[in-house]
């Protein structure tokens, strides 16, 4: 990870290496914490956030799922990541805002503990690598099963939870493949680590629904708006794991891995073995909206302002102004 200059902690920016938190930290001890992720794109407009004030309400939403009110609005919060992206003076980069539980209060009643809000930005490449954007992925079915809604909210983002996906990333990892795919408890294809997931047949698209316990993704939803816009059928449905082998075509997206074609899943060939034809289409398609090439699309991206001639250094610190801070609770 490459260090920016700035990063926007409880409505101030500080320095990168400033940016810290007790070791007593509610959220490091009970993983009380949610996040999300946005990507900023160096469109034709210029640098933009790919629908950031989705991703900010969905941050809101897992927040309330989780009892922690949030004590910024969710225009206050959108406004900090533009301006944050601004004052590193970046073109492209990932963002991570996160909601945790802060320090002051410990056991597992935290409704006492104070809720920090942190957003963070740096240059990160493609997550499965730009090899596997372009000639697809191995993956593999984890043993590991998605986390069930009787126990947790796989609706929400949150920290805690994804030690779930770190299970089966690493045992993909260790077992010699890209990613892994989880089930959930009832042994339907649920999504990958971090991606949502799809398979190609007949020329349809068929994807896990809501009721398999997936996180509603944001890319998600733009894939599935722009293949419908181009005339493919989509559903949402159960997806039984053999599926899967037997697919012309899979493929993956998430904000860190954007759209990623799967050719392998274990150790069954996926089609060709290549990338297939729908999969490339909206692969391409994708990228020109994240890069404002497509006008109707445009919508999605929020454009990062100019940083004026007197805007502070990078690396100053300066709080929101008085009063902008929404009181907790």
């Amino acid at each position: 990870m490459d260090p920016t200059d700035l990063i926007w902690m409880n409505g101030e920016f500080v320095a990168w290496a400033d940016a810290k938190v007790h070791v007593l930290t509610h959220g490091l001890h009970y993983g009380t914490g949610v996040f999300d992720s946005m990507r900023c794109y160096d469109s034709q407009l210029g640098p933009a956030i790919f629908r950031n004030g989705d991703h900010i309400d969905r941050l809101l939403r897992s927040a309330e799922l989780y009892y922690m009110p949030v004590p910024f609005t969710a225009e206050q919060l959108r406004t900090a990541a533009l301006e944050l992206v601004a004052r590193n003076r970046l073109r492209s980069c990932y963002i991570r805002p996160i909601v945790n539980r802060g320090y002051g209060q410990m056991g597992l009643n935290p409704l006492d503990a104070p809720v920090d809000v942190t957003i963070a930005c740096w240059e990160w490449g493609a997550y499965l690598g730009e090899e596997g954007k372009r000639d697809g992925v191995r993956a593999k079915v984890s043993s590991w099963r998605r986390i069930s809604p009787d126990s947790l909210i796989p609706h929400a983002k949150a920290s805690g939870q994804y030690l779930n996906s770190v299970l089966a990333k690493v045992e993909s990892v260790k077992a010699g493949y890209d990613e892994a795919i989880l089930l959930d408890d009832h042994g339907h294809v649920c999504e990958g680590t971090g991606e949502n997931l799809y398979i190609v047949r007949d020329g349809e698209i068929a994807t896990p629904g809501q009721h398999n316990s997936i996180l509603d993704g944001l890319v998600r939803r733009s894939i599935i708006e722009i293949a419908r816009d181009l005339q493919y059928t989509v559903v949402e449905r159960n997806v039984a794991r053999a599926e899967m082998y037997l697919a012309d075509e899979v493929f993956m997206t998430g904000t860190a891995a954007e759209l990623v074609p799967v050719r392998e899943v274990d150790d069954h060939t996926i089609g060709t073995g290549r990338p297939g034809e729908i999969t490339s289409v909206l692969q391409a398609a994708f990228d020109d909206a994240v890069h404002g090439r497509t006008e109707r699309y445009r919508e999605w991206l929020d454009l990062v302002p100019a940083l004026g001639e007197d805007a502070p250094e990078a690396g100053a610190t300066e709080s929101l102004a008085e009063g902008q801070r929404t009181p907790a609770g």
